[in-house]
Order: C-alpha cells, then structure tokens, then sequence
C-alpha cells in the first residue's frame, strides 16, 4: 500500500514538474573565459526582464513565461546572444566570451537555431565593415591630403558590403516566413540605410500579417510597413503646402514637370548642414536641365532657418511651419529623422529616397539630358 501511495505521489510531481515546464521557458547555460563577468541580463526586446549571476562553474538559470514566441537577448558583458523562446522550452547555451568571432552553442530551440544562423550570417558582414572601417582610419592617417579620394573609393566598398549584408538578410528572411528567425532579420534593416530593400520589406510585412498570433513586435511592423507604403518608391508623392519665408502659400504640386528633391533638414541638424554642400553642387549642376528642390524646415525659429538659408547658400524654394517634428510635411511623410530627402519624377512620383552625396548626381546623370 505504501508502495502504491509512493508511486502515485512520485506521478503527481512529476505531472506538476511537467505542467510547470509547460507554462515557461528555462535556459541552461554556461559562459567560459568570461573574466571579471559575473553578472547575465536577460532582455525582452529593449527591456530588462531578469538577471542571473554565475555560479562557481560559470552557469546560470533563467525561467520565465511567454505564451507566444517572443525575441529574447542575453547580454554577458559587451557580448549580446538572441533566442526566439515561449513555453515549453528548455534552451541548452553555451558560449566562450573571448571568441572573436562571438560564436555559440546552442540545444533545445528550433526556431532559435535558426536565428543563430542568421546571427553568424550578420556577425560576417559586421567584421567586414568593421575591417572597412580600420582600413579608412588607416588610410587617412597615412594620406591625410588625399582624403576626398579614399572616401571614394571605401565609400564604394562599403554601399557594396551594405547591399550584400541586405540581399543575404532577406534571403535568410523569405526562407524563414514561416517562423519568427525570419520576421527579426528583416527587421534588423535600418529604413533609412536600406531604402533598396523596402520593398522587399514591405511584401515581407504583407506575407506575415496574419501570423503569429499577438506578438506586439510584430503587429508593430506590420503596422510601421502600411505606414510607409503610400511613402515607397513607385508611389505618387502626397500633396502637402506650406508658407515660405515671406508668406506665401507654396504646393508641393507646383514643381511638377521637374525631377524635385524634397528636402527635410534643419539649422540645428549637423548632418544636415555637412550634407548641404552636395545638394547645392547637385542643384547648380542640374537646375538648368529639369531638377528643382523644395527645403522643408524642422526649425522653430524664423531667424535661424533664414540664417542658415543664407549662410549654406540655398537658393531653391524653401518652406516651413516652424513647428519642428510636428511639421505637417514631416508627419505626413513619417520623418523620423533628418536629413531625410525623397526624390520625385515630372510627374510626381516617387523615384528615390535619401541619396546622399555623390548619388544624388548619379541619378540626375542617368535620367536627366
């Protein structure tokens, strides 16, 4: 009888273990050469949601609840490592915090697994860019009077290793619709450092809109692509008018028949000002030839915009309501961040977005006379 009572009771733990498994997720892991660490954070998209510290054998737990599958981080020191988790499983990690090339071990987690591929994928590109960017302080250490021409030429190598960093990422995407390693690749594209690929990005959000449940980071995507799309390239440029600096009421639609740059900046925007000599050699190069440009101002003070007009010498129509990100103009176009410029056709359409430097005269060459 005794025996039987012991069996049972043995049953009902093991069905609460079980049941308690069921409504959470554990990692298992285990950090080596990790030095003076610690201490693990656990985050939840941008937020802390627990820490853990190392045992004598440089291992820690972490349990926690997520009924749907969510994007979780651990941060070990400089170190960042991504799961995608939710009830039920058990994640085996493991991972040496002197790897150069920030590789790990992962059991327990399909979905995670393959993230982890994707994150091996991304980890390639970034040493890349990061050699890119060593080569250029060496370069311009060693050649200081040649520095236009070696901006040039790494500028090249670098917009090449951005488009295959975005090709790679949303191939890694499309292959993986089905889950969400897919869903947190493509959204790991910068909007405004991969215009070219939002369109993909797009039709990415449409394709998912549907799936995985109530995931927040999701519907949020979904949401932030319908935003942009009456705003992506091949779409007609919504209408807007503001005052310019006398007064008086200008229309977007005026500049039609020309190839118009719309033009988001500010007095107060360093990277604005340092862009603007480009854009005035691009508009004493082409105006004559069809290319015309409206200057929409996030300033808050007349002077300031006039001052800045004036000292930047720009001699193209400029507007403003002088009211900062709440400009009309700049929320019906989502302005996030300035400098933000969309390039339109002679007949209103949307061509490109934020060309910078010399790729603004590349387009005006290819398409104007």
């Amino acid at each position: 009888m005794k025996k039987t009572i012991a069996i049972w009771v043995g049953c009902v733990f093991a069905l609460f273990a079980c049941n308690d498994h069921d409504n959470e997720f554990i990692i298992d892991g285990q950090l080596t050469n990790n030095g003076a660490i610690k201490k693990i954070l656990l985050y939840q998209g941008e937020n802390i949601v627990d820490s853990a510290f190392l045992n004598d054998d440089n291992k820690f737990r972490f349990r926690k609840t997520s009924p749907v599958p969510q994007l979780y981080g651990l941060e070990a020191g400089d170190r960042h490592y991504f799961f995608v988790l939710q009830n039920g499983e058990k994640l085996t990690f493991k991972a040496d915090l002197e790897d150069p090339k920030m590789e790990y071990s992962i059991e327990g987690s399909e979905v995670s697994s393959k993230l982890k591929g994707f994150n091996e994928l991304n980890q390639d590109y970034l040493s890349k860019i990061n050699a890119l960017e060593e080569e250029f302080t060496k370069e311009i250490g060693e050649r200081p009077d040649q520095r236009e021409e070696i901006i040039a030429t790494l500028r090249t190598k670098y917009d090449s290793l951005m488009h295959a960093r975005g090709d790679a990422t949303v191939a890694f995407a499309k292959k993986n619709s089905d889950n969400l390693a897919g869903f947190y690749a493509i959204s790991s594209l910068d909007d405004s450092q991969y215009i070219d690929f939002e369109k993909d990005k797009i039709e990415f959000a449409d394709r998912i809109k549907d799936k995985f449940g109530n995931n927040q980071a999701v519907k949020d995507y979904v949401a932030h692509m319908a935003e942009l799309k009456p705003l992506s390239i091949g779409q007609k440029a919504p209408e807007f008018e503001l005052l310019d600096m006398k007064g008086k009421t200008v229309k977007l639609s005026d500049f039609r028949g020309k190839y118009t740059l719309i033009d988001f900046w500010a007095s107060w925007c360093q990277p604005c000002r340092l862009e603007n000599p480009n854009i005035v050699k691009q508009y004493q190069r082409f105006n004559s030839k069809g290319f015309d440009i409206l200057g929409v101002s996030l300033d808050s003070k007349l002077e300031n915009w006039k001052q800045a007009v004036a000292q930047d010498q720009l001699t193209w129509t400029h507007v403003s309501d002088l009211s900062m990100w709440n400009s009309k103009a700049a929320e019906l176009y989502k302005v996030r961040q300035i400098p933000s410029s969309f390039l339109l056709d002679p007949e209103g359409v949307i061509v490109a977005k934020n060309l910078r430097g010399e790729a603004l005269g590349q387009f005006l060459e290819t398409h104007l006379p």
